[in-house]
């Protein structure tokens, strides 16, 4: 899957993933390969994303995230 972190200022991570755990505003889901389309609002928290090299953290303050085609975008207030 490919991930996309963006806030107003700046493009945070860009690259490609095995999962990403993100805090949304009905709780807290992980997004694996393959997953169905969706688009959920974020809370402020960590998002966490599974790389070859291991596992980074991105502390997020609110904004959206969809996932369609594999393809997965957080738009973030701020990072």
């Amino acid at each position: 899957m490919h991930l996309e972190i963006i806030t107003p200022d700046k493009k945070v991570f860009s690259g490609e993933v095995s999962s990403v755990s993100v805090p949304g505003t009905t709780g807290r889901f992980e997004m694996l390969n393959n997953h169905a389309p969706i688009i959920r609002t974020l809370l402020n928290g960590k998002v966490k994303v599974k790389e070859k090299e291991g596992v980074k953290t991105f502390e997020v303050k609110g904004g959206v995230v969809e996932n369609l085609n594999n393809k997965i975008i957080i738009l973030a207030e701020s990072v």
